[in-house]
């Protein structure tokens, strides 16, 4: 099934975590949120997605370090596959996060409505501890800031799933 049939699912919640090229970030929130989601029983009910603002890394898994920090924490995204994500999303997804402000200026940049424009949050947004509000890119960092973002970006992520929960429930 394509990404556009399954999110035309208004049955379920759609989210998508946006970053730049879908290998680091967005990947390891929606595995995050997903195993959040069927840990509480509640996967049935939503549909997680992730993307970049860019093409740069279409059709390429996570990257290496990435798994490896998903992996040592416990979680699998060995089947992910990055994708780019379309204008056209906004009409479909109920919920947009981006993990920076550059990210959140072109999601921003394809809205063609207030409502659209709605749709579109900062991860950092859900932590009301955050002091920052991007989480930074570890791509161009050492192996060891991938685990580091991953924990900010549990945090968060369980802080927003938390948010959203009680409208998940039967």
């Amino acid at each position: 099934m394509t990404i556009e049939r399954e999110i035309g699912d208004a049955t379920r919640f759609r989210v998508c975590f946006v970053c730049t090229g879908n290998i680091c970030r967005s990947p390891m929130a929606a595995t995050v949120f997903e195993q959040l989601a069927r840990r509480h029983g509640v996967a049935d009910r939503l549909h997680v997605a992730s993307a970049g603002i860019s093409d740069y890394h279409v059709g390429e898994t996570a990257d290496p370090r990435t798994l490896a920090a998903l992996t040592e924490a416990g979680y699998d995204a060995v089947h992910h596959r990055a994708k780019e994500f379309k204008a056209q999303w906004l009409e479909a997804f109920d919920l947009v996060i981006a993990f920076d402000r550059g990210q959140e200026r072109a999601l921003r940049s394809l809205a063609r409505s207030e409502e659209q424009l709605s749709k579109i949050r900062l991860l950092l947004a859900f932590d009301p501890e955050a002091t920052v509000p991007d989480v930074p890119d570890p791509y161009y960092s050492e192996d060891a800031f991938f685990g580091t973002v991953l924990r900010q970006i549990e945090t968060a992520v369980g802080r927003l799933f938390r948010q959203i929960q009680p409208a998940l429930r039967p």
